[in-house]
């Protein structure tokens, strides 16, 4: 007798089948049950271990021993013609039926019942950690709040708002303060502001609030530093000075800072760059003007202008105008290649008159990175940004940013919760590290990130919609199409729609959705566009909106490495071409080859 046959006389195989259908329903229970019971996370990994370990045994036994009518005997004291084994393996039968529907039903309970709430919940505590602060408060921590306008006069709001700004980038040029910066600290500007409140908020330890007063050629300046958690003001002082004086204030105030909070220094306190005051003046106009919008961003480049002609050395204003012209090239206003020319000669000039500026050389990367897509450049410049400026947002923003599109993905989202640490009310900020989630895969960690932007800024176009975009990719998409039903912008609920009109089969109203976006916004999206394609399955219009997006340089492009809209298109002909163009075919051949070795 063969030993396959003996081990089916015996029903060891019968017994296998019935044990591992039964201990597969044990474990299932026991992950599911257990956690609900409040049981330590080690008992179910108890049972796991215990079963797996039974499994040999079982094996063992069967094969070793009998069932007889008169009990359990040893099989080698049987004799064959009074062997029941045949009776034994027909119970054992029904044993496996009743072993398995058991196992069926349970598995449907679970997909269908208890499978939704997980998900629910899942989806409620991953938000909820997405959109929560977790940063623990630093005693060395400072957010610097709008400085108020006393002057009786709207038209010096720049001025104190300039002030306030410049003593942000003052502190924050020290290492050993973790300061907030500026989009942060101005969301309070001109409401009643309770401090406690503001500081958790803003996740600080300590705030710095103050006045200006700006008559003729005269400025008074008060400030006081305050302790958050127990509103109690730690220093303050009043500065009545001559205009000319105004870069020693805000250099005495700094002093005051470290000395309050009893800062150790590793080197000396940086002091404010002196210029002219008429240029000083120029240039807390044109970052004011920036800082409002694209309808001011023609005044933002006069002062700036202006700010150079009176002291052309003046590096700041040369970091400033170097952000307008990109600005204004982003936005169309001027040519995209020359004004971006323009912008990297200007950010070139400041850094040649002061290379620590941490802003300038952020802005160079992005540069570098948008633009040129010369992200191994991008990447070296973005460390020299961070070098000088440590806690800068823009600096950490942009290091995130490139560091995705070179597919490092872990130290993308690290320099991404990083930028959210010093600037956690900030609408891009929030924004990239969706993105940067998003392209991680973790679609229910983006749609933490957006929500709390959406929460933040309901107003902003897109805000919703890129809410939606995640909820879909997760599934829900009866919710997603509801969040479109708020959107304010057409343009961003009639580009998101392809995707959810997809996933709720709706594919004819999807095509009629992406076409309305090609024949109106064709110009300006083309990578979402290519996208849209992408996702319905249209490979060849993929392709060629991807090409129009190379031409353009746009800045979509360089998400290209981990857009989960692409895969499709990952074994395409042209595809390996196309990102040796764009320039990231060996990063792309890295991120495949990790994903592989995990796949394995």
């Amino acid at each position: 007798m063969s030993f396959i046959k003996e081990l089916k006389r015996r029903n060891v195989i019968r017994v296998a089948i019935a044990y591992a259908i039964a201990a597969w329903l044990l474990i299932e229970i026991s992950a599911t049950t257990f956690p609900m019971l409040r049981l330590p996370e080690w008992t179910a990994t108890f049972v796991t271990v215990l079963l797996l370990i039974g499994f040999p045994v079982a094996l063992i036994f069967a094969w070793a021993f009998e069932l007889t009518p008169e009990g359990l005997k040893r099989e080698k004291d049987v004799d064959r013609s009074e062997s029941i084994t045949r009776v034994t393996g027909r119970k054992l039968d029904f044993i496996i039926i009743a072993t398995l529907v058991l196992a069926l039903g349970y598995f449907a309970f679970d997909k269908f019942v208890l499978d939704p709430s997980r998900d629910a919940e899942l989806v409620r505590t991953t938000t909820k950690a997405a959109t929560e602060q977790a940063v623990e408060i630093a005693d060395n921590s400072i957010a610097v709040l709008p400085f108020v306008n006393m002057s009786g006069d709207a038209n010096n709001e720049f001025f104190s708002d300039g002030i306030t700004e410049e003593l942000l980038n003052l502190l924050s040029k020290i290492p050993e303060l973790r300061v907030t910066s500026r989009s942060s600290a101005f969301s309070f500007k001109g409401e009643n502001i309770h401090i406690p409140t503001v500081a958790k908020k803003l996740n600080v330890a300590h705030i710095l609030e103050g006045s200006v007063r700006k008559a003729e050629n005269r400025v008074r300046i008060t400030a006081q530093l305050i302790e958050a958690d127990s509103d109690v003001h730690m220093w303050s002082e009043s500065y009545e000075r001559e205009l000319d004086d105004v870069f020693a204030i805000q250099d005495e105030i700094a002093q005051e800072v470290v000395t309050a909070l009893q800062v150790q220094l590793l080197g000396a306190i940086p002091t404010t760059m002196e210029t002219n005051p008429e240029a000083y003046f120029l240039y807390l106009q044109g970052k004011h003007h920036l800082e409002s919008g694209r309808t001011s961003s023609q005044r933002s480049e006069d002062a700036f202008r202006k700010a150079l002609e009176i002291d052309p050395n003046y590096a700041p204003a040369w970091a400033g105008l170097s952000r307008t012209l990109r600005a204004r090239a982003n936005w169309g206003q001027i040519d995209l290649y020359t004004g971006t020319e323009a912008a990297r000669q200007a950010v070139l000039r400041a850094l040649q008159l002061d290379d620590s500026l941490a802003d300038a050389w952020a802005m160079l990367a992005h540069i570098q990175w948008v633009y040129d897509w010369d992200w191994n450049t991008a990447e070296s410049t973005a460390k020299t940004a961070l070098l000088h400026g440590p806690h800068d947002a823009r600096a950490l923003e942009v290091s995130s940013k490139v560091a995705s599109s070179l597919g490092h993905e872990e130290e993308a989202l690290k320099f991404a919760l990083a930028a959210v640490e010093v600037d956690p009310l900030n609408y891009f900020i929030l924004r990239n590290l969706g993105l940067t989630y998003w392209q991680m895969r973790r679609f229910d960690l983006a749609e933490g990130a957006f929500r709390r932007g959406l929460g933040l800024y309901p107003d902003r176009e897109a805000a919703h919609s890129n809410v939606a975009l995640f909820v879909t990719a997760q599934g829900r998409s009866e919710e997603a199409w509801q969040l479109l039903q708020a959107e304010k912008s057409e343009t961003f609920r009639t580009l998101v729609s392809v995707f959810v009109l997809h996933d709720l089969g709706r594919i004819d109203e999807a095509r009629q959705a992406n076409q309305h976006t090609v024949d109106n916004e064709g110009k300006w999206l083309a990578y979402q566009i290519a996208q849209n394609f992408a996702y319905l399955g249209d490979i060849e219009a993929a392709f060629q909106w991807l090409e129009t997006s190379y031409e353009q340089r746009d800045g979509g492009m360089t998400y290209i490495l981990g857009d989960p809209a692409f895969t499709v298109l990952h074994d395409d002909s042209r595809w390996e071409p196309l990102l040796l163009k764009v320039g990231i075919l060996d990063a792309w051949k890295d991120l495949k080859a990790r994903e592989h070795g995990e796949a394995e």
